[in-house]
């Protein structure tokens, strides 16, 4: 039986986790469709986004393993890997790591409030 890791069962290990990121997580609100393996995509908003991973809404249980693809406003799906699912919300890490222009792009247009602001 496979069974999904909880990122709040052992607190140290989280916080740990948590400091030693691959790179920077920046808090956003923007809204994306992901779609796991073998499965229909559904509507979701990303809360966190890094160049090597992301947290979004989940209602229904994603196992860990499971690969799936994001897809934000505008750019192509990113294929990523579940690393964990919670109460509604998943943590994955993205098979290629973003472009850091297109992360930054990113980062410019939704500051955390899900408000698309056009690049000029």
């Amino acid at each position: 039986m496979h069974m999904d890791w909880d990122p709040y069962a052992n607190e140290a290990y989280f916080h740990a986790t948590q400091e030693d990121r691959c790179a920077a997580r920046n808090k956003v609100n923007i809204p994306a469709s992901l779609r796991a393996s073998g499965s229909k995509s559904f509507h979701t908003v990303v809360h966190d986004l890094s160049l090597g991973g992301f947290s979004a809404t989940a209602l229904n249980r994603m196992h860990v393993g499971t690969t799936c693809w994001l897809t934000l406003p505008g750019l192509e799906s990113q294929q990523a890997e579940v690393v964990w699912w919670l109460r509604g919300q998943v943590g994955c890490a993205f098979a290629h790591l973003l472009s850091p222009i297109v992360y930054d792009n990113i980062i410019l247009r939704y500051r955390g409030d899900g408000v698309y602001r056009p690049v000029v």
